[in-house]
């Protein structure tokens, strides 16, 4: 299967409107089998199906990371 080499992940952040964060995909396969991206400090990971469903991965100890409120294939690296 085709997987897009990137994603725009968009929060809702409480300061602003949103916050968007752009993740590439990686080699690694998450525990439904599709692939984890990350963004480029390697924090914020997800595994992203091609419906894009999202299951955020914890890249540390003590993190609890949030789902995005939106998820799109972008284009742009």
């Amino acid at each position: 299967m085709d997987y897009p080499e990137h994603y725009e992940l968009v929060f809702h952040a409480p300061a602003s409107d949103a916050d968007t964060i752009v993740v590439h995909r990686t080699e690694r396969a998450g525990a439904g089998g599709y692939p984890i991206y990350e963004d480029d400090s390697g924090i914020v990971r997800a595994e992203i199906s091609p419906e894009g469903d999202v299951r955020m991965v914890a890249s540390g100890g003590h993190q609890d990371p949030g789902l995005p409120t939106v998820v799109r294939p972008d284009d742009e690296p």
